[in-house]
This record gives structure tokens, C-alpha cells and sequence, in this order.
């Protein structure tokens, strides 16, 4: 608001006391209302659980909540935002659940104040994230596993859109928080172009709509959501295809001018969306493949004063174990290799060993080499998790080989076409792999269908 002035013009007042007219400044506005100024911290994609070829993460896990939770007191965070996938599969073991509601508890002991919001990823189920629903609520902590539907099948937008408060205890911004989004979940639009994308659209076009009709003067208007979006980068071996496969990617036009800040998840690499720097993955915290060994691991703190963001910081998360690979930028002949093995530091005591892949590159296949590599590592600083051979062939037979497959880094998609093409000689009909992602679902997510 412009300072405001008040004068005396020509007029009888100033002829009456016989004094050349001067503006006369008696009071002034302020420049800007003060607005409120309000933090958020957007992570995803934890996978608690997670085992990286059978070794597992829980030590990362616990490193990394130790760490979020003194960034959460240094950068004095009014609200914590988890955009899916908090655990690594459907049926966690009970050592990841425990993970979960320890730090949920260490959290809210820590912060009283500090409000909650997590929404379910393609990983989670979302059964069993609902089950603790009503005590987690009576703690201020917000979960959504799944949809919210009232009894007439509308969507509850009262429980999908949950206010979040500054440190005064006042709202200063409403979320519509969507989980991930199932078939099941979406309407059916008789005029759809693509039932899967229309479908989606109905519903965040929905939800932003209820959070802007209950947002209030100044309060901003935050999206979390776990999807995949198009102009995204995908990590090579990690993130599950979703939504009938990552051909089906959402519009960055899906969220709306009225939104100020979109916190997604599925994604593991840290990434703005379409070079929008509100619509954002904050990535996962940890690397999740040895694909991911070059990843920023971070989170996104984001400030607003009112609506409008005034920034957006990306802190690193400090890496609890290293990943290594060796040769680095590809494989390398055996010898090769074993000698840049030799050179490795050894072992320390009491120090976390780095995991290591070791890339090989092989004529023909040799049934010791495995052998090999763990003799070169005894008493080396390294754990070896994953060993790629790639094979070049002999003679004329085989110029250039490609490196061997592992059935940990295939995806249910890649088995499924490869079986189909081994079988049949072509690529999968598209209603066909339609028809495979509804049985995939089944499986992964049976109890709660």
C-alpha cells in the first residue's frame, strides 16, 4: 500500500491563517501489510525397509532421521511435508515400521508444534498407513493412505485438504493432499481422451478447487502429490512404473495459477517439473540403486511470506554409507579392474563399509570371477553388493555384447515383455499390458482391494 498523505489545500483554511500553501504530511501507512511468513520442509520416497541387494538401509534410514530432525529446529520449520512412498513395499517388516513411528514420536516429543502431512506413495499401502489414523490425527499429524470418499462416493475434500500452521499457531497455508492415485480411484469420463490422465486431472482439478475455496486472504495454497509427471528425468533402475507405465505422464498444466507450491514424490532425482521452480520432487533422501551414486540426495525447504514463495533451499542430506563404483564411468578389462581393486584403502574399524559395484568387461563368461573380486576385497574398506559382467564375444561372433541383466534390476514390465517377446516374437499389445498392471496391482496391493 502506497504512504498516504494529507494536505491543506488553496483553500480558506490557508487564506484564513495567512500562510502559502504546503503540503502537510500528518500520518503514513505502511508500505506492505506484514504477511505471514511460513516454512515447509518437502521430502519423499524414504523406502523404510529398502535393502540395497539384501544389505540393508536401516542404519541410513536412522542417520538420515537424525539429521531431519536438527534441520527441522535450525531452519525453525513450521510443517513437515512427506509426498509418498514412506516405506519400500506394501507388507514392511516390522524393523521399518518401528522406524517410522519412532521418529514420528521423536518428532512431535521435539516439536510440539510442528504439523505433519504425509500422503501414500505407489509403495505403501495405504491400509496400513490409515490403520493409526485417529490417534495419529489427535497428534496433529495428518496421514492420507487413500482417496476420501463420504458415503454418497463424492470426494471428502474436508479430509483431503489439511490446513497447516505457522509458529503462531495461525493457518497460514491449506494443502490438498492426493495420494497416489489407483485405477480404482479414479471417475469415469465418458468424453476422455485418455481415461487414465482425464481421470487424474478430475481429481486434483477437484481437489485444488475445494483448497481454494476454503483458503482464506494470504494463505497459500500448497499440492502434494506422488505421479509421475511429464518433462521428468527417471532414474535408470529404481522408481516403480506407475499408472499403467510411465507413458502415461501428467501435464505440468495440471496445477493451476492458484496454486503456489506442488511437493511431489516418486521420483528419486531432485528436480524442478517443466523449469517451474514451485512445482518440485524433493528427491529421495537416500540412494536407492547404485544407478542413483551421482544423485544430490536432498530435501526442499520452502518459505512463503503470505502466498508467495520467497524461496525455495535444497539442503543435502550427508551420505551415512558411500556408494562406489569402480571402474567409474564404464567397465573395464579384468585386469584392469583388479588393479584399481588393489588400490583400494583397507578396512577401518567402526566404520561403515561403502557399498561397491564392480564393473567388468569379459570376452566370454569365467564361473571364478566372482571368486576373484572377493579375494582382491579381503581386508579392503568395501562391500561388494553388485558385480555387472559385460561380455564382448569372441571372434566375429559377437562384436559388442551388452552387460548381463539381473533380476534385481528388472522391473515386473521388463520380465513381463521379455517373456512376452521370447514367446511371441513382438511387443506387448497395449491392452494387453493393460490388462497385466490391473493383475500387477492386484498382487502388490491384494488386502486392500
Amino acid at each position: 500500500m502506497r504512504s498516504m498523505v494529507v494536505v491543506f489545500p488553496f483553500s480558506s483554511i490557508g487564506n484564513r491563517y495567512g500562510f502559502l500553501w504546503n503540503p502537510v504530511r500528518l500520518w503514513r501507512l505502511p508500505k506492505s501489510l506484514k504477511l505471514m511468513t511460513f516454512r515447509i520442509l518437502h521430502t519423499s520416497d524414504w523406502h523404510l525397509g529398502h535393502t540395497l541387494h539384501d544389505v540393508s538401509r536401516a542404519f541410513e534410514h536412522e542417520a538420515f532421521f537424525t539429521w531431519l530432525l536438527d534441520t527441522i529446529a535450525s531452519e525453525q520449520i513450521d510443517a513437515l511435508v512427506i509426498a509418498g512412498d514412506i516405506f519400500d513395499v506394501a507388507n514392511p517388516s516390522a524393523i521399518a515400521q518401528k522406524q517410522w513411528y519412532r521418529f514420528l514420536s521423536a518428532a512431535r516429543e521435539r516439536f510440539p508444534n510442528l504439523d505433519i502431512l504425509a500422503i501414500a506413495g505407489n509403495h505403501d499401502s495405504s491400509a496400513r498407513l490409515e490403520a493409526p489414523v485417529a490417534l495419529l490425527e489427535a497428534l496433529n499429524m495428518h496421514v492420507i493412505g487413500w482417496l476420501p470418499r463420504k458415503e454418497c462416493g463424492s470426494i471428502d475434500l474436508d479430509r483431503l485438504i489439511v490446513p497447516l500452521h505457522n509458529a503462531k499457531g495461525e493457518v497460514a497455508a491449506v494443502c490438498a493432499a492426493v495420494p497416489f492415485l489407483r485405477p480404482a480411484d479414479l471417475p469415469r469420463l465418458p468424453d476422455a481422451t485418455d481415461a487414465l490422465i482425464d481421470g487424474v486431472k478430475e481429481i486434483y482439478q477437484q481437489a485444488i478447487a475445494g483448497a481454494v475455496e476454503r483458503r482464506k486472504d494470504q494463505q497459500a495454497i500448497l499440492v502434494t502429490g506422488h505421479c509421475y509427471m511429464a518433462s521428468s528425468s527417471i532414474s535408470d533402475l529404481s522408481e516403480r512404473k506407475i499408472l499403467g507405465g510411465n507413458e502415461h505422464a501428467l501435464p505440468a498444466e495440471l496445477f493451476t495459477e492458484e496454486v503456489d507450491y506442488v511437493a511431489l514424490g516418486h521420483l528419486h532425482l531432485a528436480q524442478e517439473v517443466a523449469e517451474q521452480k514451485t512445482v518440485r520432487y524433493s528427491g529421495s533422501p537416500i540412494p536407492l540403486s547404485m544407478s542413483e551414486v551421482d544423485y544430490p540426495h536432498q530435501v526442499c525447504v520452502v518459505t512463503f511470506e503470505g502466498r508467495e514463495v520467497v524461496s525455495v533451499e535444497t539442503p543435502l542430506v550427508p551420505r551415512a554409507v558411500d556408494l562406489l563404483r569402480i571402474p567409474a564411468e564404464e567397465p573395464k578389462e579384468k585386469y584392469l579392474v583388479l588393479r584399481e581393486l588393489a588400490k583400494l584403502p583397507k578396512q577401518r574399524e567402526g566404520e561403515q563399509l561403502p557399498f561397491l559395484e564392480v564393473r567388468i568387461r569379459l570376452e566370454r563368461p569365467e564361473s571364478g570371477l566372482r571368486g576373484e573380486v572377493a579375494e582382491a576385497l579381503e581386508g579392503k574398506h568395501a562391500r561388494l553388493v553388485k558385480l555387472t559382467v559385460e561380455t564382448t564375444g569372441s571372434g566375429a561372433v559377437l562384436a559388442h555384447g551388452a552387460a548381463q541383466k539381473q533380476l534385481h534390476d528388472l522391473q515386473p514390465d521388463d520380465v513381463f515383455r521379455d517373456l512376452y517377446k521370447s514367446k511371441h516374437c513382438g511387443e506387448v499389445p497395449a491392452e494387453l499390458m493393460d490388462c497385466f498392471h490391473e493383475i500387477l496391482e492386484t498382487v502388490q496391493h491384494g488386502e486392500e482391494l
